[in-house]
């Protein structure tokens, strides 16, 4: 769409259901959250996994949503990931939430995802989505910034959110 002139190589945008979707502007606490996130990840495992963060993610010719963070395993690269190839596919959420909790976890569960995370980018709770059955997820619940954060099918890569440099000066 870039090279047909269509949208501007600065412009945000996803693919979700064959509709352009504009994309929520990132925030500091966003920004701070994801970078932290994808180092903590990075610094632990990154031999058996690769972190993709804010890449679309190619689920089929109407849907290209764009993650902030996929995991997927070292041995494939990114043009071969598919939905059900994801490990883990994380949105941090600020202005998005009620988007990425609806819209977006539906499009996930579609396609197979067999986890997704969705992070409140101001109280830290997660909303972590299991078990895809015919576009949604059947087994949802929220895990709040001090609990341990596992991910089924990468397990080494635990985390609680609590224990991140998470710290912003909204002043700055």
């Amino acid at each position: 769409m870039v090279l047909s002139g269509i949208v501007a190589e600065s412009e945000r945008i996803e693919l979700i259901a064959g509709e352009i979707v504009a994309m929520s502007p990132k925030g500091i606490h966003h920004e701070t959250l994801r970078i932290e996130l994808v180092n903590y990840w990075a610094e632990r495992k990154a031999e058996l996994y690769k972190f993709a963060d804010e890449t679309p993610l190619r689920l089929d010719q109407h849907n290209e949503p764009e993650p902030d963070i996929v995991i997927f395993s070292a041995s494939e690269r990114l043009f071969q990931v598919k939905g059900k190839t994801v490990l883990l596919a994380v949105e941090v959420a600020d202005s998005s939430l009620h988007f990425d909790l609806a819209t977006k976890s539906s499009v996930y569960a579609l396609f197979g995802v067999r986890e997704f995370w969705v992070i409140n980018a101001r109280t830290y709770v997660t909303t972590v989505h299991t078990s895809p059955v015919e576009g949604e997820y059947s087994d949802v619940k929220e895990v709040q910034p001090g609990q341990l954060l596992t991910p089924t099918l990468c397990r080494e890569l635990a985390v609680r959110l609590a224990d991140l440099d998470l710290a912003v000066d909204d002043e700055a």
